[in-house]
């Protein structure tokens, strides 16, 4: 033996830790800090000194000091409350101040090339080999074991919980290919270059983070890093109260993932838009028409729609493909009105149902076939596909938006606001959202008779898409229902330079509310405000 105190062994050719003769798991530089600290046990040694020795120089912050001098405790069975074999000494350093057992002899601590040629066993570390990987054709994203900054190690579970369904969540976004679990976790603990990560795991994304806790609060903070260029895509802090440690790591965990998924959709498709068209497939180009699916405008659209075409052209059974396709027939539903409006969702259903015959699973595909039945006034079948689009992704915060609409137009219009708030609550932050929000809250409170706030909506909806003809058809109605005739007729003017068909009969065809109340509500506002057909 090299060393031994309490009833702990330290084996330095073997780097093993045993305890009562059995070998206790340690991580390697947690091990290197171990010996160091016990050899250099007569002084103090300071934060740069065991920064050269473990990271031989390389820059780290202190957090990733703190972790591994946590950990060494830990292993140890001491706590930073006690510091009864490794106390730290303010301002200063760290110092092992257990007593060792005399008699043992002390040999010199190998060398690097001395510890390549020793037994493996447990020392072996399991990381990934360094040579790079492929990219995917996908976005690729790892998540880095969330670091315990707390004292208490008994916060490490709540750590690793946060980091495990963080990459369950990202998972399920069907945009990603997400590195598993056991391999993230293979970095716990270690102070690492993410740029090495990202080439060992064959990933673009790396997302990190760290987890502190005080009194009864914890601080969550995480980062998101295009290791291709080290940019920092994201950043974000989350303080909470520990009441109860399992909603509240739910929590976090949503808005972690929710916030994630736009960014990175943002970066790729930038990142796309860069590359020389010699390169350009399927994929690439669904990725070039994102930006454009949430531009509310025909030409943005109509940018959109011919690139999600190209990409189908290319790969026919590209069902994500198909599912976009079929949003952007659900948007021009209120953008293109100089064509029948019943075509677009004729085509957004076939659209949809195309993407869900080629991949059930696609939540988007679900989402597009469920709005579609909800124009053609099928409550049923809309709430069961706006349903599964959410059942497969929790976090598809447009699949819960659309839930709302359902709800709205369908004669639930209170459930329907419910909806939409948990889709904020998803994603605050979200392009899709932007659009889609708004429709849904301005429907939900017309059904529910909220006239004036109904107004409030569909005028700062204009604002925002002067285009936006639905807006403007439904601030025209609720105007006439509040008998405001000169401003009805007004905006039934712009309406009618938007839509110049607009008539009774698209009120008995096209106008999404099932139920025949709100339907007649609806003819009566028109009517009121001058409309005559």
């Amino acid at each position: 033996m090299d060393f031994r105190f309490a009833d702990f062994e330290i084996d330095i050719a073997r780097r093993e830790l045993r305890r009562g003769g059995a070998v206790v798991h340690i991580e390697p530089q947690v091990f290197d800090l171990l010996v160091h600290l016990i050899r250099n046990r007569d002084r103090i040694v300071s934060k740069d000194e065991l920064i050269e020795v473990i990271w031989h120089g390389r820059i780290v912050s202190e957090a990733a000091l703190s972790s591994r001098i946590s950990a060494a405790r830990r292993v140890l069975g001491d706590s930073g409350n006690d510091q009864t074999l490794i106390r730290t000494m303010y301002k200063r350093g760290f110092r092992f101040v257990g007593e060792l057992d005399a008699g043992v002899p002390e040999r010199v601590v190998a060398s690097d090339q001395d510890r390549s040629a020793a037994p493996a066993d447990d020392a072996v570390k399991l990381v990934p080999p360094a040579e790079p990987l492929p990219l995917p054709d996908k976005p690729s994203i790892a998540v880095l074991p969330f670091q315990n900054m707390s004292r208490d190690p008994e916060q490490e579970y709540f750590a690793d919980g946060l980091t495990e369904d963080i990459i369950t969540g990202l998972s399920r976004q069907r945009w990603f290919f997400v590195i598993a679990r056991n391999s993230s976790f293979t970095y716990k603990g270690e102070a690492v270059d993410v740029r090495n990560v990202a080439a060992q795991l064959g990933v673009r994304y790396v997302l990190e983070g760290s987890v502190r806790k005080a009194d009864n609060r914890v601080r969550v903070t995480g980062q998101l890093i295009d290791a291709a260029n080290g940019n920092h895509l994201w950043a974000e802090r989350y303080d909470r109260e520990l009441a109860d440690i399992f909603a509240l790591q739910d929590d976090i965990t949503s808005r972690v993932i929710d916030s994630v998924a736009p960014q990175i959709l943002v970066a790729e498709a930038a990142r796309v838009q860069r590359k020389p068209p010699q390169s350009i497939d399927a994929w690439d180009l669904v990725m070039q028409a994102v930006p454009h699916m949430w531009r509310m405008s025909t030409q943005e659209h109509g940018r959109a729609q011919e690139l999600l075409q190209r990409a189908i052209a290319l790969d026919a059974n590209y069902a994500h493909a198909h599912a976009l396709l079929g949003w952007i027939y659900v948007t021009m539903f209120n953008l293109d009105t100089r064509r029948p409006i019943g075509e677009f969702t004729d085509k957004a259903l076939a659209a949809g149902s195309m993407a869900i015959t080629l991949d059930d699973d696609d939540p988007w595909g679900h989402l597009v076939v469920g709005l579609g039945h909800a124009r053609r006034r099928r409550p049923e079948p809309a709430l069961r596909h706006l349903s599964k689009s959410v059942e497969l992704n929790p976090s598809f915060a447009l699949g819960h938006a659309g839930l709302g609409y359902a709800f709205a137009c369908g004669g639930q219009p209170e459930r329907g606001l419910q909806a939409l708030e948990q889709a904020h609550r998803l994603s605050p932050r979200d392009p899709f959202l932007t659009i889609y929000a708004p429709v849904v809250r301005y429907m939900a409170l017309f059904a529910l008779g909220r006239y004036e706030e109904t107004i409030e909506v569909c005028r700062s909806t204009a604002e925002m898409y002067p285009h936006h003809a639905g807006a403007w058809r439904l601030m025209t109605v609720s105007l006439g229902l509040l008998e405001k005739i000169d401003e009805a007729k007004e905006a039934l003017a712009h309406t009618l330079t938007l839509q110049p068909d607009l008539s009774a009969a698209h009120v008995a065809n096209d106008t999404v509310f099932a139920n025949p109340a709100d339907r007649s509500r609806f003819l009566e506002g028109l009517r009121k405000a001058g409309l005559k057909a």
